[in-house]
């Protein structure tokens, strides 16, 4: 059985207006200075603790309290009309081809929360598509393997029939340390040429490309190992 993993914001949903929008309120409501928005932009994809220890860059900023108030903001913002979530150009076409496979499970690994992956996907009627979801609730911050290993038992799938879709460098880095292939997205949140040297297998442009470059892929023999003859044709 393979195993396919996204990454949610960045890769599947464009959520960059209304995370900017909740940093710089979260930051306004503590007296702080809202970073810019590619600093902020280049965290998304870390758990919040992680993001916002990042974003401090050795500040003695109020860690817990920051997280709890970009909760808060989020979520106000998500009961706010004028702001969305929206899938990106393809995306549903492209979990719904791959759902329809016998021979293909699907698979989320993401910073949100469960709540968060729950009403976003769910919104879009794309949450049951995903056997497992992995989520900061349950699993330590990518880059750290975690969430790629407790997808891969839930699913019952081997790291050579896995391959991790992320448009973040922390996406990249987690599927080599899991063992796992990693095909970059380019209209995320990170330089395709960072993604590059992350040790991405492959970019992609568009959603259009991604199942073409997974079915060919997997008709390479099964028996390669994760690093052999690694793919040089990269969309």
């Amino acid at each position: 059985m393979k195993l396919v993993v996204f990454d949610c914001d960045g890769t599947l949903v464009d959520s960059q207006h209304m995370i900017c929008a909740a940093m710089q309120q979260t930051y306004d409501r503590h007296g702080l200075v809202c970073p810019p928005r590619d600093i902020v932009l280049s965290i998304v994809g870390l758990s919040l603790q992680e993001a916002f220890v990042m974003l401090a860059d050795g500040a003695a900023h109020p860690i817990d309290a920051l997280v709890e108030s970009y909760k808060s903001a989020f979520q106000g913002l998500r009961r706010d009309n004028t702001h969305h979530e929206p899938l990106y150009p393809g995306a549903r076409d492209a979990v719904e081809r791959l759902a329809q496979r016998d021979d293909v499970l699907l698979g989320i690994a993401t910073g949100k929360s469960v709540r968060g992956v729950r009403l976003v996907l769910g919104h879009h009627g794309l949450y049951d598509r995903f056997t497992t979801v992995q989520t900061a609730d349950t699993a330590p911050s990518k880059p750290d393997p975690a969430m790629l290993h407790q997808a891969m038992r839930e699913a019952g799938a081997a790291p050579r029939d896995t391959v991790m879709i992320g448009d973040t460098v922390f996406d990249i880095a987690m599927a080599r340390a899991a063992g796992v292939a990693a095909i970059g997205v380019s209209w995320g949140y990170h330089p395709v040429a960072d993604l590059h040297a992350a040790g991405a297998d492959a970019v992609v442009d568009d959603f259009a490309q991604l199942v073409p470059v997974l079915e060919a892929r997997w008709s390479l023999p099964s028996v390669r190992a994760r690093g052999e003859g690694k793919e040089t044709n990269h969309a």
